[in-house]
C-alpha cells in the first residue's frame, strides 16, 4: 500500500509552472516525459512547459495511437503536433502503435506494454513524467502501472502525472465506440481469493456523449450488487452534474436502478478527491461484507482525464479492475464555446487549466502518515 497517496504532493495551474520552474531548474535533473502526438489541442502543453526549462536535460517518448480510417483533418492536425514535439525536445522518439488487431481486437495496451519493456528507465533518468492529457485510457494506464514500477525500483528516481485539462474541450470530443469491451491491460485482478459470493460494484464516469460506450460495457460485465456513477463535483460549470443525470436519467433509474445516495461525487480539479472517494468506498464495502460476499470493485473512467487519474491511483493501489471500450475513431466540434460559427477553437490559455501530482519519488523517503491506512482523508490538497 502506497499510504502517502492520500496526501501526496500535487500543484494546480499556476503553482504548476511554479514548480517545474524551481524543481526542473537543477542542472542535475534529467527527465524522460512519456506524452501523445495526437490531433488533441493539448498535446504541446506540458512538453513546451518542461522544455522551456529543461532544454536539452529532457528526453521523450510520444505516442502515436494509429486507429484504421481516421479523419484527414484530425490526421493533420496530429502531424502538425509531431512536428512542433519533435522541434520542442530532439532527444525524442515517436512510437506509432496499433490500437487494433487485425481481426477488430483492442491491443494498444499490449503494445505499449511490450514498447515500454524494450525501453526501460535508463540510469541516469532523475524524474519519469507521464502526460495523461491526450492518452487514451488503454494506452495511459498500462503505461503509468509499468512507469510507477520502474521508478519505484530506481532508487532517486521520481515518477509524476501532469495533466492538461478542459472539460469544455472534453465535451466537444466525440467517440466512435468499437463492440468490444474489455478490461484494460493490467487492470483485471482476480475477483477472490476465497469463497465468499462475489458482489460486483460497478463505478462509471458519467461523460457527455458516451452514454452508448457505458451501456456497453454494463452489458458485458452482467448483473450488479450496485452502481455507483461519478458526477463531476465541484466542477467549473455548476450544472455539468446535472445535465449528466439528465441525460443519463433513462439508464440510471431503468437499468441501473441508481438510487441518489449512491452518486460518487468528485472534483474536477483534484484527482486526489476522486482517490480519497474511491479508497474510501472500498474500505467501506470491504468491512460491511467481510464474511458474507467478496466485493470486486469495477472502474470506468472514460471522462475528464483529472478525475480518471484519481481513479488511476485507485486501481493501481486497491487492485481495482477497469473496464472501457477502445474508441474506433474520433470527430471534435470546433466551435467556440458560446459562439455560432468563427475560427477554429485552438486551446486558449485562459480555458485550460493544469494539474501535477507527484506519486513516487525522494520526496516521500520520510514520509510518516499520520492517517489510518483504511481512512483517507477528505481534505483538499
Amino acid at each position: 500500500m502506497r499510504e502517502h497517496w492520500a496526501n501526496c504532493i500535487m500543484h494546480r495551474d499556476e503553482d504548476v509552472a511554479k514548480f517545474i520552474d524551481r524543481y526542473f531548474d537543477d542542472p542535475e535533473r534529467r527527465v524522460l516525459l512519456l506524452a501523445a502526438a495526437g490531433f488533441d489541442p493539448r498535446a504541446n502543453e506540458i512538453a513546451q512547459k518542461l522544455a522551456s526549462v529543461l532544454q536539452d536535460r529532457l528526453s521523450a517518448i510520444f505516442i502515436r495511437e494509429e486507429r484504421p480510417n481516421p479523419a484527414r483533418s484530425l490526421t493533420a492536425r496530429a502531424d502538425n503536433n509531431e512536428t512542433l514535439l519533435r522541434k520542442l525536445v530532439p532527444d525524442s522518439e515517436v512510437l506509432r502503435v496499433d490500437i487494433f488487431d487485425d481481426d477488430g481486437a483492442p491491443v494498444g495496451g499490449h503494445r505499449i506494454a511490450r514498447e515500454l519493456v524494450s525501453r526501460p528507465v535508463g540510469e541516469d533518468i532523475t524524474d519519469v513524467v507521464l502526460d495523461l492529457s491526450a492518452l487514451s485510457i488503454g494506452i495511459a494506464f498500462p503505461a503509468a502501472r509499468m512507469l510507477l514500477e520502474d521508478c519505484e525500483a530506481h532508487e532517486g528516481c521520481a515518477f509524476h502525472i501532469m495533466i492538461t485539462s478542459d472539460p469544455e474541450l472534453d465535451d466537444r470530443i466525440f467517440s466512435d465506440p468499437s463492440d468490444r469491451p474489455s478490461p484494460v491491460k493490467g487492470f483485471s485482478p482476480d475477483v477472490s481469493d476465497d469463497d465468499s459470493d462475489v458482489a460486483k460494484i460497478w463505478i462509471p464516469q458519467l461523460a457527455h456523449g458516451r452514454l452508448g460506450t457505458l451501456k456497453k460495457i454494463g452489458n458485458l460485465l452482467g448483473d450488479f450488487y450496485k452502481v455507483c456513477p461519478i458526477l463531476p463535483f465541484p466542477s467549473r460549470d455548476p450544472r455539468r452534474g446535472d445535465n449528466l443525470v439528465t441525460e443519463y436519467q433513462s439508464v440510471l433509474t431503468d437499468e441501473w436502478n441508481v438510487d441518489a445516495r449512491d452518486f460518487v461525487h468528485a472534483s474536477e480539479w483534484n484527482p486526489l478527491d476522486c482517490y480519497r472517494r474511491l479508497s474510501r468506498l472500498k474500505m467501506r464495502f470491504d468491512r460491511t461484507m467481510q464474511g458474507t460476499y467478496s466485493p470486486q470493485i469495477v472502474l470506468s473512467p472514460i471522462g475528464s482525464k483529472v478525475v480518471a487519474a484519481g481513479a488511476l491511483m485507485a486501481a493501481m493501489n486497491h487492485n481495482m479492475s477497469v473496464h472501457y471500450v477502445e474508441t474506433d475513431s474520433y470527430s471534435i466540434d470546433d466551435t467556440p464555446v458560446g459562439s455560432s460559427g468563427g475560427d477554429e477553437w485552438d486551446g486558449p490559455e485562459d480555458e485550460l487549466s493544469f494539474v501535477h501530482v507527484i506519486l513516487s519519488g525522494p520526496l516521500y523517503n520520510n514520509y510518516q502518515s499520520t492517517l489510518s491506512p483504511s481512512e483517507p482523508s477528505d481534505s483538499m490538497s
